[in-house]
Formats: C-alpha cells, sequence, structure tokens
C-alpha cells in the first residue's frame, strides 16, 4: 500500500479516494439526498453495510448521481451470522441485489468472530467472489494479527484493507503497525469517537490545537489519520460538516502535536463500546 497525492494505492494495485463517507444512521428518503450531497461535495466512497439497513438508499443515490458507475466507489460488509462459505457467498448475492448494483468495489469480512472459528470460510467466499467479479477489491474489518495470518496463510491471499476503530482515545497504533508489515492498508471507523458515549470532538486537547490551524476538532482528526497513512470514513450527513471533513487534508500537523492526539490515548478503556475483536461476536 502506498499513499500518493490524492489515492491509496493498495496491494492489489487498486485505488481508493484519502477520505470516505460512513453511513451509520443515514437511510430512507432523506439518506438519499444526504448522499448525493456528499457525491456532489467529491466524495467517491460510500461505506455501507448489510447491517447499516441502508444499502437499498446506498444503491438509489448511486443511480440518481450525475456521476457514472464506475466512478463511485461503493463498500460493504459480511455481517457476522453469515460466516459460513455458501451463507457467506449468498449474502453478498443479496446484498447486491439490494443495492441494485452488479459488483462492489470494495467488500470487507465485518469482525472475526473468532470463538465461531468460521472467518476462514468466509475469507474463501470473498476471494472466490472476488474472482467471479462480484467485488473488485477484499479486505477485512476488526482482524486481530493473527486472525490477518490465518486467512492469509489458507488462501494466500492478504487483505487489501483491514478497518479497525481508532480515534483518538482509542487510537491503535498498534494495528496500524501490524497492517503495514503485511502489506494492507488501515481504514479508521468512528474516527470521531461516538458522541453519545464520548467527548472526543470537545476534548479541550484537539480544540486548542484546532485553533492553532483555525480548522475544526474533526478536521485535525482526520488530518491526523491522513498523516497516519489511514484511511478515513467519518459519517455525516449535514452538508457543512461533510464539507469540512473532504477539506481536512490541505494542511500538516506538526509531529509535536501528532504525538499530543497520541498520548490521549486511553489504552482499551477507549474502546466506544469496549468491542475487542478477540471477545466480541456479531450475531445479525
Amino acid at each position: 500500500m502506498t499513499t500518493d497525492h490524492n489515492i491509496f494505492r493498495l496491494n492489489d494495485n487498486s485505488m481508493l479516494p484519502l477520505i470516505g463517507l460512513g453511513t451509520v444512521g443515514i437511510q430512507g428518503d432523506k439518506g438519499i439526498f444526504e448522499i448525493l450531497s456528499a457525491l456532489n461535495m467529491g466524495y467517491r466512497l460510500i461505506d455501507t453495510s448489510t447491517n447499516y439497513d441502508n444499502e437499498g438508499i446506498v444503491g438509489e443515490a448511486v443511480r440518481r448521481s450525475a456521476l457514472l458507475r464506475e466512478e463511485i466507489l461503493i463498500s460493504a460488509k459480511l455481517p457476522g451470522s453469515y460466516h459460513e462459505y455458501d451463507k457467506a457467498f449468498l449474502s453478498i448475492q443479496e446484498s447486491l441485489h439490494r443495492t441494485g448494483l452488479k459488483y462492489f468495489d470494495k467488500y470487507l469480512i465485518h469482525w472475526p468472530n473468532p470463538k465461531d472459528g468460521k472467518y476462514v470460510e468466509a475469507w474463501k467466499a470473498l476471494v472466490d467472489a472476488q474472482k467471479l467479479g462480484l467485488i473488485k477489491t477484499i479486505g477485512v474489518s476488526n482482524f486481530e494479527p493473527s486472525h490477518l495470518d490465518d486467512i492469509i496463510t489458507e488462501t494466500g491471499v492478504t487483505p487489501a484493507t483491514n478497518q479497525v476503530e481508532r480515534h483518538p482515545y482509542f487510537n491503535n497504533n498498534r494495528m496500524i503497525e501490524e497492517n503495514k508489515k503485511r502489506g494492507i492498508l488501515t481504514e479508521a471507523w468512528s474516527p470521531f469517537g461516538r458522541g453519545y458515549l464520548n467527548d472526543v470532538l470537545q476534548n479541550a486537547t484537539i480544540k486548542e490545537i484546532a485553533d492553532k490551524y483555525e480548522k475544526t476538532p474533526a478536521q485535525i482528526i482526520v488530518n491526523w489519520n491522513y498523516q497516519a497513512g489511514v484511511f478515513t470514513i467519518p459519517k455525516s450527513s449535514n452538508p457543512k460538516h461533510q464539507k469540512d471533513n473532504i477539506n481536512s487534508i490541505n494542511f500538516e500537523l506538526t509531529e509535536e502535536d501528532i504525538n499530543t492526539i497520541d498520548s490521549l490515548d486511553k489504552g482499551e478503556a477507549g474502546r466506544v463500546e469496549g468491542q475487542n475483536p478477540n471477545e466480541y461476536h456479531e450475531y445479525v
């Protein structure tokens, strides 16, 4: 994985923009216009999941957009209850039909569910779906080093991306380094934490840094990720916030500021919902 001026180039030679749009909580007719707003501002990757209950409107936004299908990247995820090979393969097809799309640009296993021990089966389904053209780029989410090594050893195929929790209270620098060792791009979910659970965007230290650069706290956090070589997918339905987020990589934080933000890390206590991938299981 390498970072050019305006793209991430992945280990399978595909490319991602430097920022995408998360869609948790974006639903219904209103959600279609919120996604179209982001596309009109320059977003080119939309991140969805079966569990977000919005695959239909994501597909509808693609169809209503003036952009060509090839200009919009859609990333989706396999739910935890579909890790058996056949179930995973059918789930991918069903998600495509819900979106009305012929292929996904990127598709991830949402959680490893290690106690079930079926994530290798799920990965094999993604590998085969990619061979058939149902998916362009395959990756994982919330995979720890042992999980990554299991699927790589079993299939010889390394994920292009690994989407993990990362925000100032849980910087997850350990997984950034583990992903880099394997040539995997790190993606950040919940880059701003979650407002109803923590105060990342109201943190006094981040606000002080934001004032210094005349930026918003959200822009500081997106830039912090960018400078770490991390692909960020902040969710926003607000046009102003969408604009702020996509304009977050046109300045450079000092090493001192980056270290200051890193120092806000709270370790395991900083996870927004205590979802340790070695223990947490997703059954929806």
